[in-house]
């Protein structure tokens, strides 16, 4: 853990550095992939385990929500982005797990849910985590998109996702923070995009 070995000064600027070091074609490339979910009406699906599964639940509510004015919340006109997170639903996940194994957890949801076209966000700080590697295999023959968020050499996942953002890392603290820091760039992006805003205002 870097945070053991560094003092604050020190942590904070390798934070920094870490940051600099992400592509910034991923970034954009998660970006496009929501604002097209928008656009195609098509739903988005997000999972991971322990602090990965906390990012994606908090992924899915900002998308769910912040994508739109809070002046445009009730307005029951207002197309929204369809997303869910596959972390929260406890009582499938349990009955999954415990009826057939941890390894469907995300699968099993999906088989129910998804549909080609789809866009699916797997978050593995590892890579390996094999409940993600089942639900994106299934999502990759079933014409559903996939996109991986990864750390350290970023496993199994980075191959098998047809999209990546990869933080080359190996302190999982970091690399789960790096990960929400980045997501909150492109939520705004894509919050920009919708509304026709900032960078993406109309003459």
């Amino acid at each position: 853990m870097l945070g053991s070995t560094l003092d604050l000064t020190s942590y904070t600027q390798r934070l920094q550095a870490e940051l600099a070091r992400v592509r910034e074609d991923q970034i954009k490339t998660f970006a496009d992939l929501l604002f097209e979910a928008w656009q195609n009406d098509k739903f988005v699906y997000i999972f991971g385990n322990g602090g990965s599964g906390c990012n994606a639940s908090h992924m899915a509510e900002d998308l769910g929500k912040s994508t739109l004015y809070e002046k445009d919340l009730l307005d029951e006109s207002k197309k929204r982005l369809k997303v869910l997170s596959l972390t929260d639903n406890v009582g499938w996940i349990m009955a999954v797990g415990n009826d057939v194994s941890y390894e469907q957890i995300f699968q099993q949801q999906l088989m129910n849910y998804g549909r080609e076209g789809d866009l699916v966000v797997a978050i593995s700080g590892s890579g390996n985590s094999k409940n993600v590697l089942n639900a994106v295999d299934w999502a990759n023959r079933h014409g559903l998109t996939t996109l991986g968020i990864t750390g350290y050499s970023g496993g199994q996942l980075m191959t098998l996702a047809q999209h990546n953002l990869h933080v080359p890392l190996d302190d999982m603290g970091m690399v789960e923070s790096i990960h929400m820091c980045l997501f909150h760039w492109v939520l705004n992006d894509v919050f920009a995009r919708i509304n026709q805003v900032g960078r993406y205002a109309q003459g």
